[in-house]
């Protein structure tokens, strides 16, 4: 769905980096050339008025990429605490199996135990595994409907108001998934990035302009600091897909719980 909704999505995270580095440099070199024709009927005052439009350039790049990163390592932040909350909740419906029937109560282990290890796989799944991923997740899905029916058996049965914390329990896990999949579906808006990519050319341009204008070619700090803007956009994109990247959010407590409740057997 992402996808089909968003242009950048599906490229891969180097080949926006790359790209972007190509074209703030091709936007230098021809700043650089405009520049450089019009140094002869440029008069001092034109001079300090370009520099104050580069360092209002350059300060508004600075602000987009400072929210920009923001916004990304906020929602991987949000990622990662849905884990959690995912996790505690099937471990809390994990202890209050006890509360079931003495009957009941090693089928729905099984069962839950199955819901986790699917769970615990889909989150391993790269987002370009998408039918795998799906399928994981339906697996999930029947895995719970087993274990809502033996809730609501349970319920019906002489003591039931025990069991409903059991039931409760599950609840807490429906809407703990629901939150984790709203999380996973949460990226900084396409629109965003858009702006500060073209306030990313626009500086070089600006630059190559600047120097230009002064008669002299761009020193090599100025293509120290577009490698430096170049890595911290890869960053910033990186942070916003989960399940691709370098960056990944950390599965640890899924699978950590799922270690825990083997060795229980």
């Amino acid at each position: 769905m992402i996808g089909q909704q968003e242009i950048m999505y599906d490229i891969d995270t180097i080949y926006i980096a790359v790209g972007l580095m190509v074209l703030m440099l091709i936007a230098m070199i021809i700043g650089y050339l405009v520049g450089d024709k019009r140094k002869r009927n440029a008069s001092e005052e034109f001079r300090s008025q370009t520099t104050a439009v580069q360092g209002s350039l350059l300060g508004l790049l600075a602000l987009l990429l400072g929210f920009t990163f923001s916004l990304a390592l906020a929602r991987h932040d949000a990622r990662s605490a849905s884990i959690v909350e995912e996790a505690n909740a099937i471990g809390t419906a994990w202890l209050r199996i006890d509360y079931l029937p003495e009957a009941m109560q090693e089928e729905v282990r099984v069962d839950l135990r199955r819901y986790l290890r699917l769970r615990a796989e889909a989150g391993e799944v790269t987002a370009d595994q998408k039918q795998r991923r799906a399928r994981l997740v339906a697996n999930a899905e029947g895995a719970f409907e087993e274990l809502w029916e033996a809730a609501a058996q349970a319920t019906q049965n002489p003591g039931g108001p025990a069991a409903v914390a059991f039931a409760a329990s599950l609840n807490d896990m429906i809407d703990a998934l629901s939150s984790r999949n709203a999380t996973i579906e949460r990226h900084v808006p396409e629109v965003v990035l858009m702006m500060m990519f073209l306030t990313f050319i626009l500086s070089g341009a600006m630059l190559g302009y600047s120097s230009g204008i002064a008669g002299s070619k761009p020193a090599t700090p100025v293509y120290l600091m577009l490698l430096l803007i170049v890595l911290l956009v890869f960053m910033i994109v990186d942070l916003d897909r989960p399940r691709r990247g370098l960056i990944e959010v950390d599965q640890s407590p899924m699978s950590a719980l799922l270690a825990a409740i083997k060795a229980e057997k």
